[in-house]
């Protein structure tokens, strides 16, 4: 079943939720106005609005008064200053399975402060109210290679906060890096120490950072996803979210000021983060970036697409069952097969159409965290590695074949790409890329010659040829 074409056009805010929920989509039943924005949020956008704010919305309908301020502090956040601004901060998350899409209004974030400037964004995290500062700013933004504006901005904001004897403060990171708590605090506390010791010392007794595991494709939106609001169900979102079914937060509960009970809803508290990472980085994240350039080479768009071809499905069920769950510690109660299971299954999604060009991109920095381990435990094991080798194999091959203008990015891909054009020569000369393989690795006599075996498969028998040989 489509849904209704709906007439009139309803443009999305509080004045129309009646109408919109007339039309069959789900908006929300508590009152908006007794939420307290304690939750300040940096950096909203699909993301957030698919992870954090679904949490919170749908804690707060069963009964609790947490809302979220957005924050922004980049000329490009205005974008959605203005478009949440325009709806009372309402919008629509549709999730995207096999099946018939179906959106719903999310109503947790109840304001959105753009600032100006480190003054304006500081008062917001000095606000008393305040007890949790959340941020998405990507992986990028923790730098510590030139003065980090945004950990600047906190900083001050803290320090304002001690000053005015506020009290505590939880900064939790929801970016999707190993140890986002730690490479959170990190990041703040070099910004704290200069400013001062005394603030520095503040943080460290008072403030907390949790780390935590999030988990959810959010795909950028699209003008078509606008359209299919707009022509499926009558209704303006000046800015949707979409997003696959699939949701997982894990979170350490370290909590200095009080916290939702997020748990109501899915969430997970546990002192086992590290753990779930590593489900995460050598199941779910790794079997992305084997997939994404044997796929790439393969012609191939859609990772939904690369799913339908058996060659493809069975590589990576050897290299999920065969090479990855040995290395992994299982979490009482959470199977990693069961782990396995569920990634083969989020990847068949035809909603979605998450894009292998996507998973190509940053090659470099993968790897070594995502694949990397694996093989070192499985070398260490005696283990089977043919499925990581084809998977780099391909990564080589696709540096060295594909056109500089059609690569996906990658922020060493020139040097990677040097290395990857000598292997069509030299196999072995790949594994001279010293920024993915350590020495000891690419000595390795095992490894080296998987490596150069998938190599020459993949130059005769081209990635699917090659797959097929695998898939045995």
């Amino acid at each position: 079943m489509t849904g209704p074409v709906a007439h009139p056009l309803l443009k999305l805010g509080t004045e129309t939720l009646d109408a919109v929920a007339a039309r069959g989509v789900p908006v929300p039943t508590y009152d908006r106005s007794a939420l307290a924005p304690r939750l300040l949020h940096l950096g909203v956008g699909g993301f957030h609005r698919a992870h954090l704010a679904l949490y919170t919305h749908e804690l707060a309908e069963r009964s609790s008064d947490w809302g979220i301020r957005g924050l922004g502090v980049l000329v490009a956040d205005r974008r959605m200053a203005d478009a949440l601004g325009s709806q009372d901060h309402l919008y629509t998350l549709t999730e995207k399975g096999s099946g018939e899409p179906r959106p719903q209004v999310i109503g947790a974030i109840v304001d959105y402060v753009l600032a100006a400037d480190d003054a304006a964004a500081a008062a917001q995290i000095a606000d008393p109210d305040i007890a949790i500062l959340s941020l998405t700013v990507t992986e990028a933004g923790y730098s510590s290679d030139v003065p980090n504006a945004t950990f600047n901005a906190i900083a001050r904001g803290l320090d304002e906060r001690r000053a005015a004897g506020a009290g505590p403060l939880t900064i939790l990171s929801c970016d999707n890096l190993p140890g986002n708590g730690t490479v959170a605090r990190a990041a703040t506390m070099a910004a704290c120490e200069g400013r001062g010791a005394d603030l520095a010392r503040w943080v460290d007794a008072s403030c907390t950072f949790p780390n935590s595991m999030v988990d959810r494709i959010t795909p950028v939106t699209s003008e078509s996803d606008r359209d299919w609001l707009r022509d499926t169900w009558g209704i303006s979102d000046a800015w949707p979210v979409v997003a696959e079914p699939f949701r997982q937060w894990v979170i350490e509960d370290k909590f200095a000021a009080g916290r939702p009970r997020w748990e109501d809803v899915g969430a997970l508290f546990t002192d086992r983060v590290h753990d779930w990472e590593l489900y995460k980085l050598r199941m779910l994240n790794a079997a992305h970036s084997c997939m994404a350039y044997l796929s790439a080479l393969a012609g191939i768009t859609f990772v939904d697409e690369a799913m339908a071809e058996p060659v493809v499905r069975r590589f990576l069920e050897r290299l999920l069952y065969e090479e990855a769950i040995p290395t992994l510690t299982e979490i009482p109660g959470h199977l990693r097969t069961d782990y396995a299971a569920s990634v083969l299954g989020r990847f068949t999604n035809t909603g979605v159409r998450d894009q292998i060009a996507r998973l190509c991109i940053d090659g470099t920095a993968k790897f070594p965290t995502f694949l990397i381990p694996t093989i070192d435990r499985q070398l260490e094991l005696d283990g089977p590695i043919d499925s990581a080798a084809l998977a780099l194999a391909g990564w080589a091959r696709y540096l060295a074949v594909t056109p500089k203008a059609a690569r996906a990015a990658d922020g060493s891909g020139d040097l990677a790409a040097a290395h990857a054009e000598r292997a069509l020569r030299d196999p072995a000369a790949f594994l001279e890329f010293g920024e993915v393989f350590p020495p000891a690795l690419a000595r390795n006599e095992r490894f080296r010659t998987a490596f150069a075996t998938a190599a020459e498969r993949l130059s005769a028998r081209g990635p699917l040829g090659a797959l097929a040989e695998y898939a045995v």
